[in-house]
């Protein structure tokens, strides 16, 4: 940004009554100065045309005003090239005597020129900005067609070329859609090399600084990214709102990372090309480093924060895999020393990010175990929440996968010190699982395993807190078969392994026929005798034996029940296979109209078929099967992608 007093660093300031002094001098070369003196007569008038004003520089970028690059290449060129003029003259005449009153004037033009390109290379600095409509682009989910998204594409024009295309007759106003964004960098790139090279860098350099900083921080806020003045107030952010916050930086990083800041890195390298890359370098750091910081250092407070609840590791996960996919756009944007602390403080928050899901991991692993098993089991043997909830977060978990194998690379399966693993006791024990883990497995799928595992050793000991045996065995069924669907349906099953599927499978299968012989031994043994001809007498007193003990288990199991409609079928098809064969055999051998005949084999083959509904079947009449009724399983607080 020009000011008074603007230094050159070829020419010393003159004496305070030089202003006064004529054009010439009694102690310079008469000759000298009247070359320099043509020279300022030449590029005077150019330049006074586009004085501005040294003490209301403000006035002269309002949107009114008149902008030289505005009007036309060729007069913008030819600017150029006065000035270049200009200070050559001056540098060929300083030697003789720098006091000169021609040397003096030509300093006062040179300082004008420079006040005018300031003027201008701040007002293109501000208006042609390479950035789209964010509220847009980030909306639909694309930037395909934003003018950002190609900034780094920039195939510009040299000047020569860019003046070929203008008209030889006249010059035409060239149009805005013209120059920007090709030749508006053309022309701040000519501009900074003309101030450079006049003596004027330091100046050109903090008005590139001033304002692309500035569009910098208007961006990321248009992103969506709010920067705030306490970063660590995050960790005493209220949970939706802190949700809220991560949601809005999920959606602006992206475009930050990959676009804004990668754009002021090609915007910077190409403005300041004739400049060393060291000095490249620290104006970019200048721009875009604290920005950068900001945006880093929320995913370093937001993992302090989020680690405290189990539900909330999505949004670490969200944060980290993010982290993770930018890392490359952020090394290479940041790559330099100047920019080291980006660099340095994204790869803090991705070790933040994973030794807070990690925790998170633990704390939700010792949460299952802490589930009091002395708590009443379901009454019908079906779903218990616990089972419910941690497959939700299982599965949801399953879908972040590819992170997780990162994060938990190297961690050992037990957990963390705080929460070590169970004694090899507990693990060999009643868990459900004939397929130990190993003490250095590691990652995602040793984790899923792990915490499968430690569910159902819970579920083991809830199922003890049952009085009747057969019960116990119908709620392991019924609580594997959720595992194990809910794994074999999701994400989880990559994670798993077939195998671990299908053994499962088999347990379930166990634990129903455990539930069949504990629960209707009774109800088969009044026909199992050989299959023989049988007298009427002893097919009678089977038929009472049988209706009795069949009576029994209606009324013990009414409310049980069987959610998932396969495995139910499954136990009701096993069962009517070992009972309506042999019922039939006593229903054909006793006499019509027997008072011990109470229903026909086909109304105990209905009955079967509609037991252990989920309404909890089985309470009313053998001829009349309840109907099956959908039941309600309470739904997880949170989301995993793409959730809220």
């Amino acid at each position: 940004m020009p000011r008074k007093g603007m230094r050159t660093i070829f020419f010393k300031p003159p004496p305070s009554d030089s202003l006064a002094r004529p054009a010439t001098s009694m102690h310079g070369d008469p000759f000298a100065d009247a070359l320099m003196a043509e020279r300022i007569a030449s590029v005077e008038p150019l330049i006074q045309k586009w004085a501005v004003d040294p003490s209301n520089l403000e006035s002269s970028r309002r949107a009114g005003a008149t902008y030289l690059f505005r009007q036309g290449r060729r007069e913008a060129e030819l600017y150029l090239s006065r000035i270049k003029e200009l200070h050559s003259a001056m540098l060929r005449c300083v030697g003789d005597d720098s006091s000169s009153g021609v040397i003096v004037r030509a300093h006062e033009l040179l300082q004008t020129a420079v006040r005018r390109l300031s003027v201008e290379f701040h007002q293109i600095l501000s208006s042609y900005l390479p950035y789209p409509n964010h509220a847009e682009s980030v909306s639909s989910g694309s930037s395909g067609n934003s003018t950002l998204s190609s900034f780094s594409d920039f195939d510009y024009e040299s000047e020569d070329e860019i003046s070929k295309k203008q008209s030889a007759a006249a010059e035409p106003v060239m149009r805005e859609e013209e120059r920007a964004p090709n030749a508006a960098v053309s022309d701040l790139k000519a501009i900074a090399e003309c101030m450079i090279t006049c003596g004027y860098g330091k100046e050109c350099v903090e008005v590139y600084k001033i304002v692309r900083r500035s569009v910098v921080d208007e961006e990321l806020f248009l992103l969506g990214f709010e920067r705030l003045v306490d970063p660590w107030r995050v960790q005493k952010m209220d949970w939706k709102v802190l949700e809220v916050k991560v949601q809005r930086w999920l959606s602006a990083a992206k475009a930050a990372v990959q676009m804004l800041f990668y754009g002021e890195r090609i915007l910077c390298d190409r403005v300041f090309a004739a400049t060393s890359a060291l000095v490249r370098d620290s104006v970019f750091s200048h721009v875009a480093q604290d920005a950068a910081v900001a945006l880093f250092r929320f995913t370093e407070g937001a993992a302090k924060a989020i680690k405290r609840s189990p539900e909330r590791i999505f949004r670490l996960l969200d944060l980290y895999e993010a982290l993770t996919n930018l890392w490359p756009d952020i090394k290479s944007t940041f790559s330099s020393a100047a920019t080291s602390a980006v660099r340095s403080l994204a790869i803090n928050s991705l070790i933040k990010l994973g030794e807070a899901v990690r925790m998170t991991l633990g704390n939700f692993e010792a949460a299952i175990q802490k589930d009091s098993s002395k708590q009443s089991p379901v009454p019908s043997g079906g779903i218990h929440p616990l089972t419910l909830y941690v497959m939700s977060y299982l599965t949801s978990l399953a879908d972040y996968g590819g992170v997780l194998t990162g994060i938990l690379a190297g961690w050992p399966v037990g957990g963390s010190p705080k929460h070590p693993g169970f004694p090899d006791s507990y693990l060999a024990g009643r868990c459900n699982s004939t397929a130990p883990i190993a003490a250095g497995d590691s990652g995602a799928s040793a984790m899923s395993a792990r915490l499968v595992l430690v569910l159902l050793c819970k579920l083991d000991a809830k199922a003890k807190r049952y009085k009747d045996v057969a019960l116990s065995y119908l709620f392991l069924a019924n609580n594997l078969q959720y595992v194990v669907n809910k794994a074999a349906q999701s994400s989880l099953r990559q994670l798993l392994g077939d195998h671990w599927v299908a053994e499962h499978e088999s347990k379930v299968k166990l634990y129903a026929s455990n539930y069949e012989r504990m629960g209707w031994s009774k109800v088969i043994a009044p026909l199992a005798g050989p299959r023989v001809e049988i007298s009427s007498g002893q097919a009678k007193e089977s038929m009472r034996k049988f209706g009795a003990a069949l009576e029994e288990v209606r009324t013990k199991q009414a409310g049980w029940a069987v959610p998932d409609q396969k495995l139910r079928d499954e136990i009701a098809s096993s069962l009517a296979e070992k009972l309506v064969p042999s019922y039939r055999r006593l229903y054909d051998g006793c006499p019509g109209g027997d008072p011990a005949v109470k229903f026909t084999p086909d109304d105990l083959d209905n009955y079967l078929a509609g037991m252990l509904r989920a309404t909890g079947g089985g309470s009313g009449t053998v001829s009349a099967a309840p109907s099956l009724s959908s039941s309600r399983w309470p739904s997880p607080v949170w989301q995993g992608k793409g959730g809220c």
